[in-house]
């Protein structure tokens, strides 16, 4: 069923993908085309290129005002949907107002093909090694504080975030997951988790088609990392939230949005924005991220 509707998505994509914003297989449509502005710490707004496995892959960077050189800086990265580009994201998870208020460096990168391979599609480029180098590239020239790395996404970007979680060893201290899933082939065998502690904060709406395909990856990497899950009161209707206490020190935190489909809750503007929701993804995560940095 799984891969019937893949296929479905797909077609989606060819015909309306400007539209469709689903989890399906990478079009033909265009990278973004490299920036030839030079790379200055400071504040502000940057459009950057790094050079990964003999590709320009290009970013935005944003520094806040209080941004100092001399000064570490916890960092976000923030996935698109597919298809999309990092500007995709930046207008729909309006990230830039609680960065600006904690100092915080949030970085776009734009999928090749308008996705990322990530654990159910889009493409074959090596996007792990590239979040990789991407990371340490603003730790080294942005400083950003290598235990207050986040990692965030939606659909086939929060895909994307858990694959980058398991073989990014030691490098995210949390993920936050919006529309998104652990699933897929890679995830069939019971080692594929992170080798040092990654905390989960994910949103999943009940209306979303894939909403059992995420609730089951969620109940299977709790398992696996022996996490005990705990309801919570929400404090919004419709909305059920579990906190869960895993071995190895994590924490994952799951909320179900009864009502939402496959968006990003709160949101106000952009793509798969779902103003309605009653909570804010973006505000939710913020809050977790600040409470989880990287355990030593």
């Amino acid at each position: 069923m799984r891969r019937a509707l893949a296929v479905l998505t797909g077609l989606c994509l060819m015909i309306v993908a400007a539209a469709c914003g689903e989890r399906g297989q990478p079009s033909s449509a265009p990278p973004a085309s490299p920036s030839a502005s030079s790379e200055r710490p400071a504040a502000g707004d940057h459009q950057l290129t790094l050079r990964h496995n003999g590709l320009d892959r290009t970013y935005l960077l944003h520094a806040p005002p209080g941004y100092d050189p001399g000064r570490p800086s916890a960092l976000v990265i923030a996935l698109h949907f597919y298809p999309g580009l990092g500007s995709s994201m930046r207008e729909l998870a309006g990230l830039e107002a609680r960065a600006d208020t904690d100092n915080v460096l949030v970085a776009y990168p734009d999928g090749r093909g308008g996705g990322f391979n990530a654990l159910i599609c889009c493409g074959s480029e090596d996007d792990v090694g590239f979040l990789k180098a991407l990371t340490d590239h603003l730790v080294r020239t942005w400083h950003a504080d290598p235990n207050r790395v986040f990692l965030t996404g939606i659909s086939n970007g929060g895909d994307m975030s858990f694959r980058a979680a398991v073989e990014s060893t030691g490098t995210f201290a949390a993920i936050g997951v919006v529309s998104g899933g652990y699933s897929g082939n890679l995830t069939t065998a019971d080692s594929y988790v992170p080798k040092s502690p990654v905390s989960v904060i994910t949103f999943i709406g009940g209306q979303d088609r894939y909403a059992s395909t995420f609730q089951a990856g969620v109940q299977t990497w709790q398992q696996r990392l022996n996490c005990r899950p705990n309801l919570k009161a929400s404090g919004v209707p419709g909305v059920t939230h579990t906190v869960a206490g895993c071995a190895d020190g994590s924490e994952v935190s799951v909320y179900t949005i009864a009502d939402m489909g496959h968006s990003w809750p709160g949101a106000t503007s952009g793509q798969l924005a779902a103003s309605s929701a009653g909570l804010s993804a973006t505000d939710l995560m913020w809050e977790f991220f600040a409470a989880h940095p990287r355990k030593a």
